[in-house]
């Protein structure tokens, strides 16, 4: 490490002395005192402390002369590393003083933190690869300029990375190691081992380019240790380092495999694993032949991790010859290893034929006999006829391997028989041939060392071995080669070699080996050669003087070999030496390589003579001798190295010197020369002491400035000596520089700099601190701090306190001044306390709300910046951890709802504050269960027995324990049969608390599907898989009807029915036939195929009556008789039908056969006709219908519309017979009504009412979703018995669409509407009262990320954009962690644009900001301002001007163009308008046409559509035309008599949305009670910006004012509304509005130009109708029409009536939306419809049955057939619609009027276009169709009941065609006649 420069210097307050780090002094300014000072450089080495100083200079100062600039000190090219500093030096002279300028690549430097410009030059600091470049220094005065400039390069920093970076491989190894080196593109490379430099042998090789690759080949032990690699440019260095270990890496066994006896054909596997380094690789050989991999031998090898390698041979079906001695060898670089052993082979043995061996004399032998086959009863060895061993030498083992120990070639040589017995008198033999080698025996031979010149002859005798022998000779291991180049001559003979040397030369030295081989071995012996040369003189000692105190060398120099030892001797005096002694050798004198004498330091002592004598042990010694004389120079032998002395006293300061005289003695303080004349304060005197010298120096007084060092300089002629005195003035120390290293929450870090001791040991420090509230009488102190430190701790402090604090220093004079005083603020801590008053509150199943206050203030430590919530299960299986969520805080008191736990488990919760500083501690735990829920599995192992044919026994297991979620409540057993045509049986249930139940009174011979459920108190449970059992058969019922017609004089035809009961397989029919005065005592008896359902008698009597009876026989018997039936044979019969009426059901699109088989004579014919409401049509053959010769009808690919009753009738001349059959088809079911109930964060909770099942039970539902702005359809399969559904693992946040469809045995049925929900959730927000930045500096800025509020759905991206203002480009960032965030590398004093998103699965909430970075001193910058020109203010102006110019132009336009389409619009309804009319007058005209019955009622106005069209304008709502919210009739027609009193009224509601474009119309006729008539909202959304519909609804009559006082307030509140509904108790019509505005979310203004499109589409629905032949005269009802938007919003179940949660739903409509009734007016239908049972308006109250849900309203068997009063307002429930094909269109509820002017009575009929009258239907219908009536005479009871069957209908699909329903059950119980007829569409 190069010396510290430092320079010692007056500093005065101008600080014109300036100091460079290369060691300059600069002094500006200069002045005359300047030139009294002698200037001198001393440096102090950094680490050893010594001081060097140079010789004294001094200024000659003269008076300024005017003149250009000069260049005093100046730079050149240059290179520096990136990331240190420079400094590029540019010193001017002249008068006046010159101006400096620097340029970078010819423009000013920049004004960086990092450039300095000095007086000395220019500094830069933390270079970088962009300040590379052209520097120029420009000095300029009034007289001139000058310029120096250099070229700056910036290079990388040497950077080395060794690789391998740590190995341990064997010994034997290959190693390569690669240096790669970055940065500077020049640069060498060195490598070391254990810190020695390598040096290339035959092991190692450096390689490359740069010498950056070390090769080590047959790595050894000695190799090992650490590497280094060390890359240096210019003085510059790097390296790195690798440790390499070395093991004896030889392969051993270390898993092997043992001998074994195995079948021929059976598979074995050898195993051989062995470890080395390198891993070894693994052989095998069978009898010392190899293993070769073929189909007979499988062989496998692999290494494992821990180096051992395992090598496998597999004999998958091994012969005889694969039996034998297996060997594994592991072989590596190292070495190898061997392990053998027998695998036998069951089989004949026999013997390998053995390869002649060739053995070495003196080493072992094996000799193996290869034997193959299994078993064998011995092996045995013979030579010579003799049995083995004969001698100690052999050895016979057991495996039959002979070992021959030292071989000899006389008595081992020869056959050798191997003989094994196989069985006990016979044997096998094979000879194998030995053959003894000689290895070759060199005598042992020396070289005797000699000198240059000689001859030298050397000879190798080789005493024995077989021939040939070969011998060579090596020198230092190479092959000597024989010539003049070598000097060596070689002779061979036989078994001799001589290496001779004529003339030895020092080359010749070495060692010397003869190498001889033969076939047996090779051997070798190896000697040393030495040639010797005696000393001589290189370079001769002389006489010489030395200086006392410098080095001096003795030159001494010798040659010679072995090499000379040189010895020194001296000898004292400067006369003739007497004795010579050795000069001692230590640190000071040494002796160097060359042999001459180093003496560090001379000294007196050393004078005298010296001697310089040399030896090798060749020759004699030589020797020389010379004379050192010493001379000493002026120097300080005594003198004072440290001195104290308190400030304000006197101080004498002595010094001592000697020397050659004459000596001159200087005092200098510091680097100036002390002159006591001119100072006063200083004294001198000189005293001299034989030949001493001393001096004083006495300072009066001493000051803090003498705190220097005085030196006191001796000269002579021969030098200079000087003495150092370090005076120290002591005095108490100056206050310490204290500043706060770190703050903590209850302790800070105090750091402090002593810059001033006062000379004197600090002995202690004190610190004082205090509340800064407080005085420093109230002070805390920690005294007696140790001098050693210069920091502290200060602890127990209080969080987020501010406190004040100094200190003072002591030592032995005094204590300090206090220091300056600090003002720290504590950080926060974690809070001390828990969160207090924690309550758990059971929501659900699945979740717990907790509640809790924040801790106490005193133990917030700070602010409480949230919670977390741990909270784990307490039961069995749990493991024990805690689940952590984080809330943010809210206020003192706090609630969070933990989710999605276990169902009826108990959880322990515990709370935690935390604050900026961390967690507080928990509160204790509390425990709480969550609310049961029903079981989520069914019971198991569910079995049924069929025990009779009416009974069975279901048997069960309990569920598992943790899928009961609750308290076990007990079984319930849910079956229902099965029929053969697929229909399903009315659905059962069986309580139990047992694990079985025996259900008794099932149908025989029936199968039946069982499901098992448990339920708890929460409800039931899952049920199980469904179970089939059928019951046993047993006897069946009678036939269910017999008929029995003649067919001849002598025959009869009978023919029957099966059983309604089968109870079994019928086998057959038995037919009994009697006659009452026969006298037979039995009935003849027939037997009948149960294929037949007739049979012919013949032999019968004429004339002659019989009794005629059926039975049907299973395998348990005969059952019951039918009804006998009296016939009589006649040679002419009347047409009978030997086939039977009654009810056929079928799905549609099938082929159905209706069989009408008939009998008579003459042969009657067969007619089909199909009941119309008013008319038989006759059944003509199509593609469609066919009607066979035997009468059948065939009816293919059925639909709807050919349900009803079919009429064959059988005629000829002597009369007819006639059967009905009612044909019922089976269709796909109707749309569900679908709802939600309720949602969470990640489920939605929907409900449904099925709609009509189609004539089929309904199997199953399929529930869609998918997420609202996709298409990716999801499916669920839903139980038919299930009316709700939970969707979880929902997005948080998520608009979902719903869609479900039914399933009957027909087929899927009509998709519901398709509704939409959201998850609770939103887009994450960013809090405004959190700041978004925590700090800002130069060059960073933290940004708060806790300020983003989650929305309820947890964060999932936070991505950043920032960049400098008035730039393009934007930096990005994506932020992982959410609590803080640093930007980074930013522009120091720049201002800062900044954008941030935070996103979860509702979407995205962005934040944009703006900061600025400090200055590098920390300063804040102004904003920025934008410069405004002349020209601004107008550009303001126009900027201003253009929109408001741009605005105005718009809005007249709009004005414009909404005016024109106003009339377009007003145009288009008053046509559409007359064309309504048109239609009406007809539907009236209708009316008029004579009917039978009572007269028909007067013309009626129908509202078409029922709603009150209004156009915004500025007068304020405007009505078209005569258009009214109801039109209603004239005064006649509305006769006084009407009882006000009982007149119930739909009303037709607008509400003030219209006015502002924003919300739909609602027809409150359909609102069900206890619900909220919203369109697709949550009732439970308030808070949010979709606000619910006003409370408020005002009725005024049409044609009065609003502020008259007929208006009146229909009801405060919907949701204290009561179940009835709204109901005017006047007689005039009503229109509604509501009070105020609603839902603006997301629906839309309905236009005028959607009613004026519906009148429209109303004329096309009726030109559409005319093309149908029977509706050409049709009764024309106008049902509804009906407008709204086509937006789309959250479904909503809401309602008052828990018992009517499922019906309360909110429907959405669609624009345009029209439905019309045409049925044929027939006289029959009034008299049909008398006995029909047709609901009445009530008041409310009148009957529990309006208690009951409306789900249960719908069964018509509720009511009685005579009952005529409905015992409920007629506020039929809103319809579920269906989403049309080409848009999201709903149907909804249509309704009509009929007025029966019979009995001057008025009726408002509200219908339902989509169900079946309430009543009539025969229970197809899954809704009612109320209707209402005034009540009075039956007329109107009539009348209402011919316009509710009238309505009897079903409408399909949007897109499918319309289906009929099928007429009413019980008006045909009244008359079979044709049915009403009704066909009902919708037009979108």
């Amino acid at each position: 490490m190069g010396p510290h420069v430092k320079y010692h210097h007056t500093i005065v307050p101008c600080n014109r002395f300036s100091l460079t780090s290369f060691g300059a002094l600069y002094i500006s300014d200069v002045q005359k005192e300047d030139a009294l000072s002698t200037y001198r450089c001393i440096t102090k080495h950094k680490y050893s402390g010594e001081t060097r100083q140079s010789n004294g200079a001094r200024l000659s100062v003269m008076d300024p002369t005017e003149s250009s600039p000069t260049i005093l000190d100046s730079f050149q090219a240059g290179e520096v590393y990136a990331g240190h500093s420079i400094e590029l030096p540019c010193t001017a002279g002249g008068y006046p003083s010159p101006t400096v300028r620097w340029l970078k690549d010819g423009r000013p430097v920049p004004s960086d933190a990092r450039w300095t410009r000095r007086l000395t030059g220019l500094t830069i600091s933390d270079m970088r690869q962009e300040d590379s470049g052209s520097y120029a220094c420009e000095v300029t005065n009034s007289f001139g300029s000058k310029e120096v400039s250099g070229l700056l390069h910036v290079i990388d920093p040497l950077r080395v990375t060794l690789s391998p970076k740590s190995l341990k491989t064997g010994i034997s190894s290959t190693l390569f190691f690669t240096c790669t080196v970055e940065g500077s593109p020049e640069y060498t490379i060195a490598w070391y081992r254990n810190t020695e430099p390598i040096v290339s042998d035959q092991h190692i090789s450096i390689q490359g380019q740069h010498n950056d690759t070390l090769q080590i080949t047959a790595a050894q032990k000695f190799h090992s240790g650490a590497y280094q690699c060390f890359a240096s440019r210019k003085g510059h260095t790097a390296q790195d380092f690798s440790i390499i270990l070395l093991e004896d890496g030889t392969p051993r066994i270390v898993s092997s495999f043992s001998e074994r006896v195995v079948n021929p054909g059976e598979p074995f596997s050898l195993m051989c694993g062995a470890k080395g380094a390198p891993p070894p690789s693994i052989t095998w050989t069978l009898d010392d032949e190899p293993v070769v991999r073929d189909s007979a031998y499988k062989t496998s090898q692999y290494t494992l991790s821990d180096g051992l390698t395992v090598s496998h041979v597999n004999v998958s079906s091994p012969l005889i010859r694969d039996g034998g001695v297996y060997r594994c060898a592991a072989r590596n670089s190292a070495g190898s290893a061997e392990y053998q052993a027998r695998i036998n082979v069951r089989g004949a043995p026999r013997i390998r034929p053995m390869r002649d061996i060739t053995a070495v004399a003196g080493r072992n032998t094996y000799i193996t006999c290869r034997v193959i086959g299994y078993p064998y009863y011995s092996i045995k060895w013979l030579k010579d006829g003799m049995q083995l061993p004969d001698n100690h030498r052999q050895v016979v083992f057991e495996n039959g391997t002979l070992r021959l120990t030292d071989v000899q070639k006389g008595a081992d040589e020869g056959t050798y028989l191997c003989s094994v017995l196989i069985q006990p008198q016979l044997s096998i033999n094979q000879t194998v041939h030995v053959t003894v080698k000689v290895p070759p025996l060199i005598q042992p031979f020396d070289i005797p060392s000699t000198s240059v010149g000689k001859l030298m002859y050397i000879a190798c005798v080789v005493s024995s071995g077989d021939m040939p022998i070969r011998i060579t000779w090596h020198k230092d291991g190479q092959l000597i080669v024989p010539g003049s180049a070598s000097g060596v001559a070689i002779e061979t003979k036989e078994f001799m070699s001589s290496l001779q040397i004529s003339k030895v030369t020092l080359k010749h030295n070495g060692n010397y080996t003869c190498i001889a081989s033969n076939a047996a071995a090779t051997v070798s012996w190896e000697r040393q050669l030495i040639v010797t040369v005696p000393p001589r003189f290189v370079v001769q000692p002389n006489n010489q003087d030395g200086i006392y105190g410098k080095a001096g060398v003795l030159n001494c120099s010798v040659e010679g070999y072995p090499p000379p030892k040189v010895m020194w001797k001296h000898a004292k005096g400067v006369g003739n030496p007497q004795q010579y002694h050795p000069v001692p050798l230590t640190g000071r004198i040494q002796i160097m390589s060359n042999g001459s004498l180093l003496i560090r330091h001379v000294l007196e002592d050393d004078r005298g003579y010296y001697l310089c004598q040399a030896s090798n042990g060749v020759g004699s010694d030589i020797s020389k001798s010379m004379i050192l004389t010493v001379k000493i120079p002026a120097m300080i032998t005594s003198h004072p190295n440290t001195t104290m002395a308190k400030k304000g006293q006197t101080k004498e300061l002595n010094c001592t010197a000697r020397g050659e005289q004459p000596i001159i003695i200087r005092w200098e303080r510091g680097d100036t020369v002390i002159d006591a004349e001119r100072n006063p304060r200083y004294s001198i005197t000189i005293n001299k002491k034989g030949d001493e010298v001393i001096s004083t120096l006495k300072l009066n007084p001493a000051e803090r400035g003498d705190s220097v060092f005085f030196s006191c300089h001796a000269i002579n002629s021969y030098g200079e000596g000087r003495g150092l005195i370090q005076l120290t003035v002591q005095e108490p120390p100056d206050p310490p520089e204290l500043e706060v290293r770190e703050v903590k929450d209850r302790s800070m870090n105090l750091r402090w700099i002593q810059r001033f001791d006062g000379n004197s040991i600090i002995t202690s420090y004190d610190i004082e601190y205090k509340n800064k509230s407080d005085s420093w009488d109230h002070m805390y102190t920690t005294r007696n701090i140790s001098p050693t430190n210069n920091q502290a701790n200060i602890v127990e402090l209080h969080p987020a306190c501010v406190y004040s604090i100094r200190m003072y220093s002591f030592n032995k004079i005094g204590r300090s001044l206090p220091s300056k005083e600090l003002t720290i603020s504590t950080e926060e801590a974690q809070p001390d306390g828990p969160p207090m008053d924690v309550i758990l509150q059971p929501m659900t199943s699945q979740s717990i709300r907790v509640t809790w206050r924040a801790p106490k203030k005193e133990l917030q430590n700070g602010v409480i910046r949230g919670y977390q919530i741990g909270y784990r299960e307490n039961g069995p299986g749990s493991n024990g951890q805690y689940s952590i969520v984080e809330m943010k805080a809210t206020g003192d008191s706090e609630v969070y709802t933990l989710d999605n736990l276990k169902k009826f488990a108990q959880y322990g919760v515990v709370v935690q504050a935390f604050n900026r500083a961390g967690t507080g501690p928990s509160s204790t735990e509390i425990n709480a269960t969550t609310l049961e829920d029903v079981p989520s599995e069914p019971p198991q192992n569910v079995r049924a027995i069929s025990v009779t044919s009416d009974e069975a026994v279901i048997t069960w297991a309990e569920p598992p324990r943790l899928t009961l979620h609750g308290v076990l409540k007990g079984y319930r057993v849910v079956f229902w049969s099965l029929f053969p045509d697929g229909e399903w049986g009315e659905m059962q249930n069986i309580t139990t608390t047992r694990e079985q139940v025996e259900l008794r009174g099932l149908d025989k011979f029936t199968n039946y599907s069982v499901q098992v459920l448990a339920y708890t108190q929460a409800g039931d449970g899952v049920r199980s898989n469904v179970l089939y059992i059928q019951t046993r058969e047993d006897l069946p019922g009678s036939p269910a009807g017999i008929k029995a017609v003649p067919s001849s004089p002598s025959s009869v035809v009978v023919s029957w029915l099966p059983p309604h009961k089968p109870n079994g397989v019928i086998r057959k029919y038995t037919i009994y036939c009697s006659s009452p005065g026969s006298g037979q005592p039995a009935p003849s008896e027939y037997e009948a195929n149960p294929e037949m359902l007739f049979y012919r008698i013949t032999h019968l009597t004429r004339g002659k009556q019989y009794h005629i009876w059926a039975a049907a026989v299973t395998t348990a018997g005969r059952g019951n008789i039918s009804e006998k039936v009296t016939v009589e044979p006649a040679g002419k019969a009347p047409a009978k039908i030997l086939s039977f009426g009654g009810t056929v059901t079928t799905p549609w699109m099938k082929e159905v056969r209706l069989p009408c088989s008939s009998v008579g004579e003459p042969p009657p014919k067969i007619k089909w006709t199909k009941d119309s409401e008013d008319s038989a049509n006759p059944v003509t053959a199509d593609s469609q219908r066919q009607i066979l010769s035997n009468g059948t009808l065939v009816l293919r690919s059925v639909k709807a519309e050919d349900s009803g009753y079919y009429t064959c009738t059988a005629t000829n001349t002597l009369g007819f017979d006639t059967i009905i059959v009612n044909l019922l088809v089976q269709v796909p079911p109707d749309q569900p009504r679908l709802t939600v109930s309720t949602t969470s964060t990640s489920s939605i909770t929907l409900a449904w009412i099925p709609g009509d099942n189609g004539g089929s039970s309904i199997r199953g539902f399929v529930l869609q979703y998918s997420v609202d702005n996709t298409e990716e359809w999801r499916d669920v399969f839903i139980s038919s018995s299930e009316r709700s559904f939970r969707l979880d693992n929902l997005r948080c946040g998520t608009w979902y669409k719903v869609k479900l469809a039914a399933k009957n045995s027909v087929g899927s049925g009509r998709i519901s509407e398709i509704i939409e929900a959201k998850t609770h959730g939103r887009e994450p927000v960013f809090n405004k009262d959190q700041p978004l930045l925590t700090h800002i500096n130069s060059t960073h800025a933290g940004l708060n990320l806790q300020g983003w509020t989650s929305g309820g759905c947890p964060i999932t991206a936070m991505m950043l954009d920032f960049r400098p203002k008035g730039t393009w480009a934007w930096q990005s960032l994506k932020a992982n962690s959410t609590t803080q965030l640093f930007l980074s590398e930013l522009r120091e004093a720049t201002w800062y644009e900044l954008k941030m998103k935070a996103c979860n699965s509702a979407g995205c909430g962005n934040q944009s900001s703006q900061f600025a970075t400090t200055d590098y001193d920390g300063s804040t910058i102004p904003p920025i301002k934008s410069a405004r020109g002349e020209g601004d203010d107008v550009k303001k102006l126009f900027s201003i001007g253009s929109p408001v110019i741009l605005v105005t132009l718009g809005v007249a336009l709009l004005f414009i163009i909404r005016k024109k389409r106003k009339e377009k619009r007003l145009k288009r309804l008053r046509d559409a308008k007359s064309l309504a009319e048109m239609l009406i007058s007809k539907n009236n005209r209708s009316m008029d046409t004579p009917v039978k019955g009572p007269p028909q009622g007067p013309r009626l106005h129908i509202d078409i559509p029922r709603v009150q069209l209004l156009i915004e304008d500025k007068e304020g709502i405007k009505q078209i035309g005569e258009d009214k919210a109801a039109v209603p009739v004239t005064d006649t027609e509305f006769s006084q008599s009407v009882n006000p009193q009982n007149f119930c009224t739909g009303v037709s509601l607008h509400h003030q949305a219209l006015i502002q474009n924003t919300g739909p119309l609602i027809d409150m006729s359909d609102i069900r009670p206890g619900t909220n008539p919203v369109s697709r909202k949550s009732i439970k959304s308030a808070h949010s910006s979709r606000n619910r519909y006003s409370s408020q609804w005002t009725l005024s009559r049409p044609g009065q004012s609003q502020s008259t006082a007929s208006a009146r307030t229909l009801t405060s509140d919907w949701r204290t509304m009561g179940s009835h509904g709204i109901t005017a108790t006047e007689s005039d019509s009503y229109s509604a509005s509501l009070s105020q505005d609603t839902d603006k979310g997301r629906n839309s203004m309905v236009s005028t130009e959607s009613a004026s499109s519906t009148y429209e589409e109303l004329a096309r629905a009726y030109e559409h109708a005319k093309l149908e032949e029977h509706l050409q005269h049709a009764k024309f009802t106008i049902t509804e029409c009906f407008i709204s938007d086509s937006s789309s919003d959250q479904m909503t179940t809401g309602t008052n009536d828990p018992a009517d949660s499922m019906t309360s739903l909110s429907t959405p409509s669609e624009p345009g939306i029209c439905r019309f009734t045409a049925s044929p007016p027939k006289p029959q239908d009034y008299d049909r419809g008398k006995n029909v049972a047709v609901p009445i308006p009530h008041r409310a109250n009148k009957s529990e049955f309006c208690n009951l849900p409306l789900y249960m309203k719908t069964d018509p068997f509720f009511r009685k057939q005579g009952e005529l009063h409905d015992p409920c307002p007629a506020v039929p429930p809103r319809e579920a619609s269906i989403r049309s094909l080409a848009q999201r269109a709903y149907h909804t509820q249509g309704r009509h009027m009929t007025l029966d002017s019979a009995k001057q009575q008025q009726a408002l009929t509200l219908g339902h276009s989509g169900l079946s009258s309430l009543g009539v239907s025969s229970g197809t219908a899954t809704l009612p169709q109320r209707t209402l009536t005034m009540p009075g005479s039956s007329a109107a009871a009539t009348a209402s009941t011919s316009s509710t069957s009238s309505n009897s209908n079903k409408v399909g699909g949007s897109r499918d065609s319309l289906l009929e329903s099928s007429s009413s059950a019980l008006g045909r119980l009244q008359k079979q006649s044709v049915g009403a007829y009704s066909k009902s569409y919708t037009l979108v």
